[in-house]
């Protein structure tokens, strides 16, 4: 393919801006501590759920709480899905919709590669899954199972091991996973929705436009008030999510459309990127603490805990196609979906690799994107049911992937980092000698 000359090349991976650089480093600070309980949370739930006191742990999980008259009379670990999830969900429509405002997804240019890549690390772990499971109707249905990538889960990882990748690296990791989202939160509502029941899906617009409203027209007051939210706005979307619970589409994507609607910029210099934050980051630093340190752990430690069996559980688990299909998928699929793809953008369009950067620290991404804990346990039990013998070897299968991408992830980046870090401290002393005088670095 011949590409016209007098067309100039461009970074496949651009450094991004230095508010994108800033907001990288923030987020993985922050979501170190996040990622840190989820794995504890999955952690103690397997060794409860496999402990001689097992059956106290599926006691609690499935105990029942709720008003049945408005069909909300669910077990705990329901709740923990589909009532504390949507706390996280909104935070991925707030992040969405801060990338596509103000963030370096509203540039095509700077969009167009890792959104590829999102789609290429989706599109191949699905075909690897479904080719693995094909003839199995009730096993094929699980093909999204390894789609998705756990940010909170690969941002901790990449927090602990790779403090000094470059910017530009972690922002591709960032913007991937959000993208990721995006396409997950998609796969949910469009193939995971059995029945819709329109009267509850039509009064759900009432209480979303009046939540949109009072977002819009009274930002700067709930800002400055942190105890608007939970007094005014949180029972608001209360509403909004029951309604959608009763429509038949899974109620955590409530929790988008409320994120959706929160404005991104401040003031009326809504369409200028550099008017400042706006209410959407000021709710992010409010509620984040409380998804990561209280939402997303309470979800894992419902949903992580199936009993194995010993060996002759993990005998069946390893030759089930459903657990090899995403082990697979993620392990595999997802750095070969990635890389390809980005390989492809690279290969056929005028976009090129940073000189800077090297293919192996995109596979070394890839495999991260691999660890897919938190979106992937959910779209399991909506594509198995939680009674199922699927579900239970799925939850094992993403366990394993999501710890066997982490660890190869750290093998390939750690040796990564170290690289980058030596390349820091050489150009560090090159920059110290540039301010001696000739005479002197002579004579030293």
């Amino acid at each position: 393919m011949t590409l016209p000359k007098n067309r100039p090349f461009r970074p496949l991976i651009g450094h991004g801006s230095y508010a994108e650089a800033l907001r990288v480093g923030e987020i993985l600070r922050k979501e170190t501590v996040g990622g840190a309980l989820l794995v504890a949370a999955a952690a103690i739930a397997i060794i409860w759920a496999n402990s001689p006191a097992a059956e106290s742990y599926f006691a609690l999980r499935d105990f029942k709480v709720g008003y049945e008259p408005w069909h909300l009379q669910l077990s705990l670990g329901a709740w923990a899905a589909d009532g504390l999830l949507a706390v996280f969900f909104f935070l991925v429509g707030l992040e969405l919709k801060r990338e596509f405002v103000a963030g370096d997804l509203r540039q095509p240019s700077k969009a167009a590669v890792p959104v590829a890549a999102a789609v290429g690390g989706v599109v191949v772990p699905a075909a690897i899954f479904a080719a693995l499971n094909w003839g199995s109707a009730e096993a094929v249905r699980g093909w999204a199972v390894p789609t998705a990538t756990d940010i909170a889960f690969a941002v901790a990882v990449l927090a602990v091991i790779g403090s000094h990748l470059p910017t530009a690296l972690r922002l591709f990791l960032l913007t991937l996973a959000v993208v990721d989202d995006l396409i997950a939160i998609a796969i949910i509502a469009i193939f995971y929705t059995s029945e819709i029941h329109a009267v509850p899906l039509l009064l759900t617009l009432v209480p979303v436009a009046v939540y949109a409203f009072l977002a819009q027209r009274y930002r700067r007051f709930f800002g400055l008030n942190p105890a608007a939210a939970w007094l005014i706005l949180l029972p608001i979307g209360v509403v909004a999510w029951a309604l959608l619970h009763a429509s038949g589409i899974h109620a955590t994507m409530a929790g988008v459309v409320l994120g959706f609607t929160i404005p991104v910029l401040h003031g009326k210099a809504n369409a200028e990127p550099e008017a400042g934050p706006g209410l959407a980051e000021v709710f992010e630093h409010r509620f984040r603490p409380f998804s990561a340190g209280v939402a997303v752990p309470l979800f894992a430690f419902f949903s992580a805990g199936v009993a194995i069996g010993g060996l002759e559980g993990l005998a069946a688990v390893a030759s089930d196609p459903v657990a090899l299909g995403i082990v697979a998928g993620l392990v595999l699929g997802k750095p070969v979906g990635i890389v390809a793809t980005t390989w492809l953008m690279a290969r056929f369009t005028r976009l090129r690799l940073d000189p800077s950067l090297k293919w192996v620290d995109l596979f070394g991404m890839g495999l991260l994107a691999g660890i897919g804990f938190t979106v992937s346990l959910l779209v399991a039990e909506l594509a198995f049911g939680a009674d199922s013998a699927y579900n239970d070897h799925a939850k094992v299968a993403i366990l394993a992937a999501s710890l066997a991408a982490a660890l190869l992830a750290a093998l390939v980046l750690t040796g990564r980092n170290r690289h980058y870090r030596t390349v820091e401290a050489e150009e560090r002393v090159d920059a110290n000698l540039d301010g001696i005088p000739d005479v002197y670095q002579r004579e030293g």
